[in-house]
């Protein structure tokens, strides 16, 4: 029986990457470097924004102290602008309604910067949607690696055994897997089925509704 889920943020809780993309393109034009579409964008995401930023810089921008003025633009300019398109996913404020009504615990795990996902949670969510949230902090190794997950799962005193993790990605799976748990991806993110379904993902949800329907059958 689930009793926990940890959810990733980006493409399974909110859609952000219209905000991302803005943010990305904003920065690259004031360089005069090349612009990505929305589309490109959503393979960029997922590892994390240093990672991100890596990946929309030019080859001859990647000097550490270069990425690392990059990412502090980057990171002020999507700051100022991460909700002027970002909105939960239909379904997801009924389904988390859903969950606290059935006494599942819920947290959030994400690869965004910690400092990030808190505020942005707390303005689409409020502030006690979730017992933890939790993003990406210095010292601990970005997803797939499960160390952050046993942190979490510490925390929250949440038993492995019912336990699972959701995501849109093949590193949300990967994450959940590779910190023991069952993984659950979903078809309205930044990436779709062929890409969950390689990975081995234990089941698929086409909408928020779908998860309530696994979390009974399991």
């Amino acid at each position: 029986m689930i009793k926990t889920i940890l959810f990733d943020l980006d493409g399974t809780l909110l859609n952000t990457i219209d905000d991302l993309a803005d943010a990305a393109n904003w920065v690259c034009a004031q360089h005069g470097w090349p612009t990505f579409p929305v589309e490109t964008y959503k393979h960029f995401v997922g590892n994390g924004i240093p990672k991100l930023v890596e990946r929309f810089s030019p080859e001859n921008a990647r000097t550490p102290e270069q990425l690392a003025a990059t990412l502090a633009e980057f990171s002020a300019r999507y700051d100022a602008h991460k909700e002027d398109k970002t909105a939960p996913y239909p379904g997801i404020p009924e389904l988390l309604a859903a969950l606290k009504a059935e006494g599942v615990q819920t947290a959030v795990f994400s690869n965004k910067a910690d400092a990030f996902c808190g505020k942005i949670i707390e303005h689409y969510f409020g502030s006690d949607s979730f017992s933890l949230v939790r993003g990406s902090r210095p010292g601990v190794p970005t997803k797939p690696d499960p160390a952050g997950v046993y942190s979490l799962m510490a925390d929250l005193g949440a038993d492995p055994q019912s336990t699972l993790f959701v995501g849109d990605s093949d590193v949300d799976i990967l994450t959940g897997h590779n910190a023991g748990l069952p993984a659950l991806g979903v078809l309205w993110g930044f990436r779709g089925e062929a890409e969950l379904t390689a990975v081995g993902a234990d089941a698929l949800a086409a909408k928020p509704e779908d998860i309530l329907t696994y979390l009974h059958q399991h």
